[in-house]
């Protein structure tokens, strides 16, 4: 039986799924990572080889083609052989505040690379801390894992490449992102799905794979969980709540909005507007496990309102809808009663949630028309009825929640397809 194969590297872990010609699942799995904060390319390198292995020997004989999902921004230096050279600095990461005031005065304005947790300004400030003699790439996270299957280095997606200043119209590196030192390391940028070579013989051998099997170019976390959801139409957006927020509207508008961490994806013919938060749920899980949350969750009244005013980061910096690598996080004060506290971070949750969806119309998206869920906190239905309550129009939780599923379907699939503008 011919299957394709999506992986996922998120903050908690890694996932994988396996869809057969027809797009059904026959294979799905998953392993944690040990530390979400500190992880790193070891993490990541063990997650991947952990799934390969486990793949049922069926699917890995006859696996066709594979996609990988990742966080975007999330990026690394490595050598000609793919070993990193540097720490990964992950999404979250804002150390390159220097960085990105440089890139004020050289990105058009409002650029989405203007930010200290961009790709670029991270590309600026690992170039300027590490010795390079032996650096050969700028990897973002799915360009390396991809690397590792194939083991050619140096080709990225124009998703995951966006946030490293890719100009996504003309499809090139723009003129000014040429000129910076060292920019013959940034890679070469493929349309996501696009083919990029057969899995390497030791990937072949060592895993059982079909030496046949062809490794396509990835795409982020965040629009992975778009395909997934199969949303079409004008107005229509998935809301991604895992460990972060992420919206994704389809607009025929493109809008860009540094200052406000806006930011557009093409998408077929139209574009994915949206931007991430910080918030989501890795705030939760700092104070209750899931088992606890579900509980408490039954005690609350969703048509509500809590009087506690939150806004529920894990750690001080927000992306979005507010651009503030310093905001701190607003969690006080805190009622003695669990279930009054867990209220108030849902609803602090889906104002953001909210307010992000009315930023990008502001701007001169599309009016916003459903929201589909996915991710863990799609799970949670009186969440989903304050975040509808807040929202003003119908809320789903998609059948498929998982970005490994999403990027199951771009490797079955291939280049994306063109979106539907009715």
């Amino acid at each position: 039986m011919k299957s394709y194969l999506g992986l996922d590297f998120g903050t908690s872990g890694a996932r994988v799924c396996v869809v057969d010609k027809v797009g059904t699942i026959i294979h799905e799995d998953h392993t944690c990572c040990p530390d979400t904060a500190l992880q790193s390319h070891l993490n990541w390198r063990e997650a991947l080889h952990t799934l390969l292995k486990r793949l049922p020997a069926m699917i890995a004989a006859e696996l066709q083609s594979i996609a990988i999902a990742a966080t975007s921004a999330t990026v690394l230096l490595c050598d000609k052989e793919l070993e990193p050279t540097t720490p990964a600095l992950l999404y979250f990461d804002n150390r390159a505040r220097a960085e990105s005031e440089q890139l004020k005065q050289l990105a058009p304005p409002g650029h989405i690379v203007c930010s200290a947790s961009s790709g670029l300004a991270k590309f600026l400030w690992l170039t300027r801390h590490t010795e390079l003699s032996n650096v050969a790439y700028f990897m973002h996270q799915a360009d390396w894992l991809a690397a590792l299957l194939t083991g050619l280095g140096g080709v990225s997606d124009y998703h995951n490449a966006l946030k490293s200043g890719y100009d996504t119209e003309r499809l090139c590196w723009p003129d000014w992102v040429n000129r910076l030192p060292h920019a013959h390391f940034l890679p070469q940028v493929v349309a996501p799905g696009a083919s990029i070579t057969n899995v390497s013989s030791f990937v072949a051998q060592h895993f059982k794979i079909n030496p046949a099997c062809m490794v396509h170019a990835g795409t982020t976390d965040s629009i992975a969980a778009f395909i997934a959801a199969g949303v079409h139409g004008l107005g229509s957006a998935v809301t991604s709540l895992g460990t972060t927020m992420v919206l994704k509207l389809l607009s025929e508008q493109r809008v860009e909005a540094a200052q406000y961490g806006v930011y557009s994806h093409r998408f077929g013919n139209l574009w994915l507007a949206g931007g991430a938060s910080n918030a989501g749920g890795g705030v939760l899980r700092q104070y209750f496990c899931d088992q606890k949350i579900d509980e408490l969750s039954q005690h609350i009244d969703p048509v509500t309102n809590s009087p506690l005013d939150y806004y529920p980061l894990p750690r001080p910096g927000e992306r979005f809808p507010i651009n503030d690598p310093t905001l701190a996080p607003r969690l006080t004060p805190r009622p003695a009663d669990d279930g009054l506290f867990l209220h108030g971070l849902l609803q602090g949750l889906s104002r953001i949630e909210a307010a992000g969806y009315t930023k990008l119309a502001e701007l001169g998206a599309s009016p916003l028309k459903s929201v589909t869920t996915v991710g863990g906190g799609a799970k949670n239905r009186v969440w989903g009825k304050i975040r509808e309550r807040l929202l003003g129009v119908p809320l789903s939780a998609a059948e498929h929640t998982e970005s490994a599923f999403g990027a199951a379907l771009l490797a079955k699939r291939g280049l994306l397809l063109a979106a539907c503008r009715t």
